[in-house]
């Protein structure tokens, strides 16, 4: 097996991998998951039995540590309180969107991140939420749809 120099992974796979993070966890919680990922795949990379697929290899992880993190912080997130009276219609910003994307459900979360700011397959999508291909473009399209909902 001709396994790359790791430092070559993250150079190529750092940058999306910490998109994938933000739109799961959040930019605050990224930088912390990022590491953590990193460090897990460092751990194990001279174990590897194969050298496909690195980049899914990558996400799987990531998307693992972004999982441990939500539960670690489930209970110390507050719930919105609805506002005293409707706001008028404003444009979205980035942050807006991403935050409502933050509230979707776990597996809808993660796969539009996965589709999205990973620019993955939905092959890789399932391999990676450990799901079938049919499931991963089903939640990526429920995702979608409240997201619709929410700015419509």
């Amino acid at each position: 097996m001709n396994l790359p120099p790791f430092q070559t992974l993250v150079d190529e796979h750092a940058r999306p991998l910490y998109r994938f993070l933000c739109g799961m966890v959040g930019p605050v919680a990224a930088d912390d998951c990022l590491q953590e990922t990193l460090l897990a795949a460092l751990r194990s990379y001279e174990g590897l039995r194969h050298d496909r697929n690195l980049r899914g290899w990558l996400f799987t992880i990531a998307h693992r540590k972004g999982i441990d993190h939500v539960r670690r912080y489930a209970r110390e997130i507050p719930s919105p309180s609805p506002p005293d009276r409707p706001s008028p219609p404003q444009t979205i910003r980035d942050t807006d969107l991403w935050d409502r994307v933050g509230r979707l459900p776990t597996k809808q979360r993660t796969a539009v991140t996965l589709r999205y700011l990973g620019d993955l397959p939905y092959a890789d999508i399932a391999s990676i939420m450990s799901t079938s291909e049919p499931a991963a473009r089903q939640n990526v399209r429920a995702g979608l749809a409240s997201l619709r909902k929410d700015l419509t």
